[in-house]
């Protein structure tokens, strides 16, 4: 996946953040003190700064319409189940194959793409999202970081209490007895620190399953997603001492879920079959992206021909070059499911990045046609038109790509297209303004500042554009 051109439509960018995390099984107690109290103490203060600057050097994010609004439809239930619906919390996409998901900032919950890839049913997903979606409504994030910075406070008043007693037991010759002294009340708070963290995985799965409960969904998926990486950590937490571990140790936490999500009436229900083929089309459009064409056609050799099989080898098909082969793949995708709009994004996501702009307007019209205007795929069609380098789309790429940004006001990729729009109409105020805003969501700040210099001179004082670019200009920088 690559930034520009997109790969999955849209963007990629990246954010600064300290985490409540699911899958962390079986970490030391060194690496996992040091990810406690080390860092996200220091990032206490920070982080959501970070977060909505897309501050550079953070966790790369993917993003796709499709899958965007598969993982909506998964977390709607069970956000109103928690009394959350309305926090317009969002799922993220990040550009990792491991499999993980955790929250960060109170408003968002992170999946790994590899989480998406391996997981075989809508429900093994949900229940992770249930549970992610337990640590948002128990409020965990803000109450860790109550307790990082007590502990942080309670380790400096032992460390200088310690110090006092080394100082006392050099001069009367205890030396050992002085540094225990300092070691003791450290190792006592973070022990006290991790056994809290576990108390909030073990909430976290309880609510989980009551949001599932309540939604009328089964927790097998949760609880199968629980036992395989139980399975895969039993030799990293085989002989680890629980109390240094910041997640109950894996057995211990597979027997009380099990446990729970068998009591539910749920427990044999299977997922729709529709929604599981969507399910299916996701992990084959994550395969075609992400992975090497050898292991796309590992996964869906030639000899399967359901849709999703197609799907991915369509995708590798064009990613790897052939693009003629690719366009005639897509459009017996087409005439399978003539009103799918993903794949008329395809068709013209593959046009666009093989050099034929003008060929993939029609294809991402439609497409903006068929999702109800989805923003991503605007943008993707405003990339085409500026693309064609025609000066008669200049004002419809503008018009398109100001939409899309309404509801996507954090896509640099689509300021950076808005720009190059508004270059072809020879309007270099507005373009100047759009770059800055791209820079500045890249977390380039002082070429944002540079961009939004010039284009004040441009504007005429107190416009919109300069307030805009004066307000980009007064920006102070972020620290790293």
């Amino acid at each position: 996946m690559t930034n520009v051109p997109l790969t999955m439509p849209g963007e990629r960018s990246s954010v600064r953040v300290p985490v409540t995390g699911w899958f962390r099984l079986g970490q030391s107690f060194a690496r996992r003190a040091t990810a406690i109290v080390t860092t996200a103490a220091l990032l206490v203060a920070s982080w959501p700064v970070h977060a909505q600057q897309r501050a550079g050097g953070g966790l790369p994010l993917l993003r796709d319409a499709e899958t965007e609004q598969l993982l909506r439809d998964y977390t709607r239930p069970i956000l109103r189940a928690a009394g959350l619906e309305k926090h317009n919390i969002q799922v993220v996409i990040i550009n990792e194959s491991s499999f993980n998901a955790f929250v960060a900032d109170g408003r968002r919950i992170f999946v790994n793409y590899g989480a998406l890839r391996e997981s075989d049913t809508p429900n093994q997903i949900i229940g992770v999202l249930a549970h992610e979606t337990g640590h948002l409504a128990g409020g965990h994030l803000s109450k860790l970081r109550e307790q990082i910075s007590r502990a942080q406070t309670q380790m400096i008043i032992a460390m200088l209490l310690g110090l006092g007693a080394a100082v006392a037991g050099a001069r009367s010759g205890a030396g050992s007895a002085g540094a225990a002294a300092v070691a003791a009340p450290q190792a006592a708070i973070m022990r006290t620190m991790l056994s809290y963290q576990r108390q909030q995985e073990e909430n976290a799965d309880k609510a989980g399953v009551k949001f599932l409960n309540a939604t009328g969904q089964s927790a097998k998926g949760m609880y199968e997603t629980f036992k395989r990486f139980s399975e895969q950590s039993l030799y990293a937490s085989r002989g680890a001492d629980p109390y240094n571990m910041s997640h109950p140790m894996p057995a211990e936490r597979v027997r009380a879920l099990e446990e729970l999500a068998k009591s539910s009436p749920y427990w044999d229900k299977k997922d729709d079959a529709a929604l599981q083929l969507r399910h299916d089309m996701m992990r084959a459009k994550v395969s075609g992206f992400m992975e090497r064409a050898d292991t796309v056609n590992r996964r869906y050799p030639a000899s399967n021909d359901s849709l999703p099989a197609r799907y991915a080898r369509a995708i590798a098909t064009y990613r790897h070059g052939d693009l003629r082969s690719a366009q005639s793949q897509i459009d017996a995708l087409i005439r399978v499911q003539p009103n799918n709009p993903y794949f008329y994004e395809l068709k013209g996501q593959a046009l666009l990045e093989g050099g034929k702009p003008v060929e993939a307007i029609a294809p991402l019209r439609k497409a903006v046609q068929l999702s109800n205007n989805a923003p991503l795929i605007e943008m993707l069609l405003g990339q085409a038109f500026v693309a064609s380098e025609n000066k008669a789309y200049a004002e419809e790429a503008i018009k398109i790509l100001r939409a899309a940004l309404i509801r996507e006001p954090e896509a640099a990729l689509g300021y950076t297209q808005l720009a190059m729009a508004y270059g072809r109409k020879g309007d270099y105020a507005e373009a100047d303004l759009a770059s800055a805003q791209a820079a500045f969501l890249r977390g380039d700040q002082k070429t944002a500042r540079d961009l939004a210099s010039r284009a004040k001179t441009r504007f005429a004082i107190g416009t919109p554009g300069w307030v805009k670019a004066d307000d980009i200009v007064n920006t102070k920088p972020i620290k790293n």
